[in-house]
């Protein structure tokens, strides 16, 4: 369904991408932030989600300025060599190169963006910092309470695992206190990573929750 693609950032830096569009004419566009296992199999299935339900769906590769094309697994050593491309993440760079893919996209509509892990991070930077959006969705983003003071200039909405080992709940509580504005949901008993079918902790119950709950919220705030 989708295909690779090229984009190009304000500082002229070439880097990859996934895209896939809808069979029909799409009722808007999503980008999608990839976790810190860069626009592997996983990301690539959510595009491809995304525009079974009508909507273009691009995945900027926001790692490619370190490794161009990184893709990862989930095993344990595949864990601890994606960890270091975010020991000193570059807020800036990640920013620039996801503005970059909503330009390529504005043309179809509204957009909307959507991340998970490092991209749930990403994404609320980009609804704090971005143009271009009109919604944005976080999943268990865990730089999120470091930016908590940074108020979304659009509607915006969070989802966390209750026993996410990075996250305590005690970030989350932070987040909701100086977020009223956003909307904030804790999946009972689910842990990081918990709406990934091919990670040990994907939680079914909760990820059947919380990806309409996604979907429903796009369809709300990306109307034409």
């Amino acid at each position: 369904m989708g295909h690779d693609i090229k984009l190009t950032a304000s500082d002229h830096f070439q880097f990859g991408g996934y895209r896939a569009d809808p069979s029909s004419a799409p009722k808007a566009a999503v980008v999608v932030i990839q976790e810190i296992f860069g626009v592997n199999h996983h990301i690539r299935s959510i595009c491809d989600r995304l525009a079974r339900d009508g909507y273009v769906a691009v995945a900027p590769s926001i790692f490619d300025r370190i490794e161009p094309d990184f893709q990862s697994g989930y095993s344990p050593d595949e864990v601890a060599v994606a960890r270091k491309f975010v020991a000193n993440p570059d807020w800036a760079a990640m920013l620039r190169d996801t503005q970059a893919a909503i330009d390529a996209v504005r043309d179809v509509g509204p957009v909307g963006i959507i991340g998970f892990c490092l991209g749930g991070s990403v994404a609320y930077g980009a609804a704090t910092k971005l143009s271009g959006l009109k919604a944005a969705v976080g999943y268990y983003g865990g730089a999120i309470v470091r930016f908590a003071d940074d108020k979304p200039k659009l509607p915006t909405q969070l989802h966390f695992g209750e026993k996410d080992a990075g996250i305590p709940l005690s970030d989350v509580e932070i987040i909701r206190s100086k977020r009223p504005d956003v909307d904030i949901y804790v999946y009972d008993g689910a842990q990081h990573g918990f709406n990934c079918d091919e990670r040990a902790s994907y939680d079914k119950k909760s990820a059947d929750i919380a990806w309409p709950r996604s979907l429903d919220f796009f369809a709300k705030h990306l109307k034409k």
